[in-house]
């Protein structure tokens, strides 16, 4: 693996794991106590129709979202695909059970940059100008609620983009 790869996932994985841990407390109050819920979606494609704060545990694959202005990731501000939005969440897979392993985790996370990047925007990791970054389990989240989803977000460095960045080739 690459350094920039390396260092993108390193990056982006410990403000994700700082972000969540941070706010574990509020997540799973959020869950526990109600929450926001989920948001309003097309029956057939669940793509989001309107945009809603959602939970972040109701975050889906092909969601489109605006970045966390704190950086805490308790919720999403979720949009549909063809307004202006920040990321996209592309791909999500779930780790195997077992004790939690911070390590094991962000291995894993290295999976977010492989053929699921290359099948979705159409080149290698190295070869484009997109970020990513993963949301990932913490230790609470592990252990209380039995969460081993790692969903992985990708992200135009350029900007705000109003399409799905599937295909873009860039």
């Amino acid at each position: 693996m690459k350094l920039r790869t390396r260092r993108a996932l390193a990056l982006a994985g410990s403000a994700v794991a700082l972000s969540v841990a941070l706010t574990g407390c509020s997540a799973l109050n959020g869950i526990l106590g109600g929450g926001s819920g989920d948001a309003d979606r097309d029956e057939e494609t669940g793509q989001v129709t309107e945009s809603s704060n959602i939970d972040i545990f109701s975050l889906k694959v092909g969601d489109c979202k605006m970045a966390s202005a704190t950086g805490m990731i308790q919720d999403a501000d979720v949009v549909p695909c063809d307004e202006m939005h920040d990321e996209e969440v592309y791909y999500e897979f779930k780790m195997e059970d077992g004790e939690f392993s911070e390590e094991a985790v962000d291995a894993a996370t290295e999976e977010c940059v492989g053929d699921a990047f290359t099948s979705f925007v159409g080149l290698t990791f190295d070869e484009s100008v997109l970020e990513v970054y993963p949301i990932t389990p913490t230790e609470q989240t592990w252990n209380e609620l039995n969460d081993r989803v790692i969903q992985c977000v990708i992200s135009d460095p350029a900007g705000q983009v109003d399409v799905s960045l599937k295909g873009a080739a860039r």
